[in-house]
């Protein structure tokens, strides 16, 4: 019996090392128990029974093309942060790919609020999901490691960790560790000149996947400053590995952590995001209070419940297009 086939668009490549890369890579591993599942950076006409798309703007030639070849082919659309919070009130190519998309996927429900009515009417959540990770230190006596994790690009606000480093003083005995590659050089030369003016700060540069799990684990807390973010993978693999998490409040991590999570700090606000850290420190009830809430969060990010959720949708997607 041959198998359908399903190609999932990321314009993010492996090399890229970034959450739209593991997603896809994610889900084809998820659907190739039932179906033949590829992931390409773009589409041009491979044979395919259903597209998936990341990325409603990056991915607009390969939904055009797709339509175009194959009137009645399924197609679902994966709105990533940038999709949801900047391009698709802007981008006519991303608002185009939403009208030609007859699925489209968001990765937290509030994701949702940012959709018309017609939208929300062909729209899903799919929580993404980690692995249960090694699970991470407790600080005890020794001093706190935080860890940032996200490439330096303005979307990530790798300033915002920057200032609350020199805001810090370095008896306060509070480290943090910065892991990103250098997308932006601008951002490079600010993360090497905070690395020099303070030694509790250390931008570590882009690492491997594994390495990164490997930070997380012998980490404290992780450190999320996201301006805008679609569903931070970061943010539930530290979840997973029992690690409490000092996020932006932005509904990128509202979404995941819950509008009740206490570990929420103004986005682009580093003063109250050094007073966090401090207070996480100081404040070993608070801290714990922050492990507990992420605790009860980790069985949402299931990798199960990732993928019955990825292979309902193709089900679904097969069943109209057939």
């Amino acid at each position: 019996m041959v198998r359908p086939g399903v190609i999932i668009v990321s314009p993010a490549a492996a090399a890229d090392n970034n959450g739209n890369w593991y997603t896809a890579a994610r889900w084809r591993d998820f659907l190739q128990p039932a179906v033949q599942a590829s992931v390409t950076q773009q589409w041009v006409d491979e044979p395919a029974d259903a597209l998936i798309a990341l990325h409603a703007r990056k991915s607009a030639p390969s939904i055009e093309r797709f339509r175009a070849a194959r009137p009645g082919g399924p197609i679902a659309l994966v709105l990533t942060g940038t999709d949801l919070y900047r391009d698709i009130a802007t981008s006519p190519q991303a608002q185009r790919s939403l009208d030609l998309a007859d699925h489209l996927i968001v990765l937290q429900p509030l994701g949702l609020m940012r959709l018309s009515g017609a939208q929300r009417a062909k729209a899903r959540v799919i929580v993404q999901s980690a692995p249960l990770g090694v699970p991470a230190a407790v600080a005890g006596d020794r001093p706190p490691v935080f860890v940032a994790v996200g490439h330096l690009r303005a979307e990530k606000d790798p300033l915002t960790l920057m200032e609350a480093a020199r805001s810090l003083d370095p008896k306060e005995r509070v480290h943090i560790d910065h892991i990103g590659a250098a997308l932006d050089p601008g951002l490079a030369d600010a993360a090497r000149q905070t690395m020099s003016d303070c030694p509790h700060y250390r931008w570590l540069g882009g690492l491997s996947h594994d390495q990164t799990l490997s930070a997380i684990a012998g980490a404290t807390a992780l450190v999320h400053m996201s301006r805008l973010e679609g569903g931070a993978h970061v943010v539930i693999e530290a979840v997973r590995a029992g690690l409490p998490v000092i996020a932006s409040r932005i509904d990128g991590n509202v979404g995941l952590l819950g509008e009740d999570y206490e570990g929420y700090f103004p986005a682009g606000d580093a003063q109250t995001l050094a007073a966090a850290l401090r207070r996480f420190q100081a404040d070993a009830a608070w801290a714990a209070r922050l492990r507990r809430q992420c605790a009860e969060r980790a069985q949402d990010f299931a990798p199960e419940r990732e993928a019955a959720a990825v292979q309902r949708l193709v089900a679904d997607m097969l069943a109209a297009g057939s």
